[in-house]
């Protein structure tokens, strides 16, 4: 089992100082993001496409610091039908199984997608209580006309290039639990599809993480570390389908998702929120118990901390989370590379 991070909250820095940062906390995994919702300055895409010279020089950064590079992250909506989204996090998402496969790297993690809800709509729609029957003639359309065939290709492509796409299960998207990641790699016949365990979603829908790795079992390819805090006095009121975001003032720099797309502000005393490893769940409770459920699929699994804790800073957040990460992993009799 390797420990590291997904290097997006350090894109401020150059890769070699991020690299630096990773091995002085004790983590000896690193994920790259490749494109999608964000940008991949960690990667310089069209250079390694190109060099196998700019190959070797691009993975000896990582044994040089001691780290591995596990694998990329092209988190986005494929399936988007805004023109000026889809077919680009698309075309990411092609260019990240062709850059993993150049690098050696077997593990790509992304998102399912969501698609229209008819032919003709021209934004995402995302269904699911679909307690009248309209509601499935969407999921009808969704499945069988628009992800179905894109996930058969992208099996394919993958399967070629013995790459591993590893699919985050989350809201706002056709797969965000265990059934609908099960459906997916059913009705496509996929043999290099599965799950990237993020803990993180899972829990504020309710879920428990380690009896979904029980459930995928050797669809489970890759995790994160990542915690949610359920905040149960404002979620007696709100309750966890909580929608009251608003937008980033222009003035704020909202992130750029693509498109006429931007993040929006999370609410002031939110139901749940996203907090570094062992903040949201005890270290002991439930940590030990995921670290040992992801072993027992796959030895070799890398789990990489994604941090998105408001409360703290970079590297304090990293630092953080590798404390417990590291601490889980020892408890559990495992430790790093184990």
């Amino acid at each position: 089992m390797k420990l590291g991070a997904y290097t997006a909250c350090l894109h401020d820095r150059p890769l070699d100082e991020t690299l630096k940062i990773l091995g002085e906390l004790g983590l000896t995994s690193a994920e790259i993001n490749a494109g999608g919702f964000i940008p991949a300055p960690h990667l310089p895409i069209d250079d390694l496409l190109a060099s196998a010279g700019a190959r070797e020089d691009y993975l000896g950064r990582f044994t040089q610091s001691g780290i591995t590079l596990t694998g990329l992250n092209v988190n986005g909506n494929p399936l988007n039908p805004d023109p000026q989204v889809g077919p680009k996090h698309a075309a990411d998402l092609h260019r990240a199984i062709d850059v993993a496969a150049a690098l050696g790297v077997k593990r790509v993690v992304t998102m399912s997608g969501l698609p229209h809800g008819h032919p003709g709509d021209t934004t995402a729609n995302w269904v699911v209580n679909p307690w009248d029957s309209q509601y499935l003639d969407i999921l009808d359309y969704q499945w069988n006309d628009v992800a179905i065939p894109f996930w058969k290709d992208i099996n394919a492509r993958a399967a070629a290039a013995d790459v591993k796409v590893c699919i985050e299960m989350h809201p706002h998207n056709l797969v965000f639990n265990p059934p609908t990641l099960q459906r997916l790699v059913e009705q496509t016949n996929a043999t290099h599809v599965g799950a990237e365990m993020d803990p993180s979603h899972l829990f504020w829908q309710g879920m428990d993480p380690v009896a979904c790795v029980e459930h995928l079992g050797d669809l489970v390819f890759h995790a994160a570390a990542k915690d949610t805090r359920i905040n149960p006095v404002h979620a007696k009121v709100y309750g966890v389908l909580d929608d009251r975001f608003t937008r980033t003032p222009p003035d704020q720099n909202p992130l750029d998702l693509g498109g006429r797309n931007s993040l929006n502000q999370w609410p002031t005393n939110p139901s749940w929120e996203f907090v570094a490893v062992g903040r949201g769940h005890g270290v002991e409770d439930f940590w030990v118990p995921f670290l040992r459920a992801l072993h027992a699929v796959d030895p070799d699994i890398a789990v990489n901390i994604e941090h998105e804790d408001q409360a703290f800073d970079q590297i304090e957040g990293l630092r953080l989370a590798a404390e417990n990460l590291l601490t889980a992993a020892r408890t559990a009799g495992l430790g790093g590379d184990d």
